[in-house]
């Protein structure tokens, strides 16, 4: 009959994850996706295909000068003024959001 016997290894969860610095390493490239939303306006069937079309325009329900919506992986986490960089569009943060019941 064999014996096992549990030895700590470098591999074990307990220690690898450990470390901020492993953590950060292992994570560091996980690609998530940052959306910045301008606006949004909702339609019924009728009016989009009314409305859209090439020259069109379409209000949307944000006013001019009103913060834009940072959302990571579809979830709200800033908000910000567009600002352009160069000939791109770029965003400048103003506000960080906390989650709902943090006190930020």
């Amino acid at each position: 009959m064999s014996q096992e016997t549990n030895t700590p290894n470098d591999s074990s969860p307990d220690q690898s994850l450990g470390s901020t610095s492993v953590l950060s390493n292992l994570i560091d490239d996980v690609p998530v996706r940052l959306t910045v939303e301008l606006g949004r306006v909702t339609l019924s069937l009728r009016e989009v295909m009314d409305r859209l079309g090439p020259g069109s325009v379409i209000s949307l329900a944000k006013l001019t000068g009103e913060k834009l919506d940072v959302f990571i992986n579809n979830r709200l986490v800033a908000r910000g003024e567009a600002v352009a960089v160069g000939d791109r569009y770029g965003i400048r943060i103003t506000e960080i959001v906390g989650k709902p019941g943090e006190g930020g």
